[in-house]
């Protein structure tokens, strides 16, 4: 039950009934499955439909203007969410968070690098910034003798 706990704190919801329910019914593989469906198929099949309208009205001269206009929007909402982001790192003032804020900006706006490898690559240094301070009495101990 312990595992269920600790695998409930980083789920959404309908993970969390799924896996309780299937706890309980102990068949686990068919719990996970439905919570899987259950989360993933409401969404795609709603931007799907949207992506089809989306094809048939975008030829549309007025809708395309429409989008068009929308993008100043959504390049406003971007950066203003960027901006927050960018003021919470430097107001946490660590120097390797800033470190990884520059990099992944000069990585992407200057050299062209795949966003996804950005991602990864500071969710590995995070990995491992997390592993260092959890367990740095165990790693100075080992270091000292």
């Amino acid at each position: 039950m312990v595992i269920l706990t600790s695998i409930a704190k980083v789920l959404i919801g309908l993970f969390i009934i799924a896996l309780v329910l299937a706890f309980i019914t102990a068949i686990f593989l068919l719990g996970a499955i439905v919570a899987t469906l259950g989360t993933i198929l409401p969404p795609m099949i709603i931007l799907s439909v949207v992506s089809f309208f989306y094809a048939i009205f975008s030829t549309n001269v007025w809708v395309a203007v429409v989008l068009k206009g929308m993008q100043a929007g959504v390049a406003a909402v971007i950066l203003d969410a960027a901006c927050s982001l960018g003021e919470s790192v430097l107001k946490e003032k660590s120097s390797l968070s800033i470190f990884i804020m520059t990099a992944a900006f000069v990585c992407d706006f200057f050299l062209g690098v795949n966003v996804v490898y950005i991602i990864l690559v500071a969710a590995c240094i995070g990995i491992i910034q997390f592993i260092w301070y959890q367990y740095k009495p165990f790693f100075l101990k080992q270091t000292q003798k």
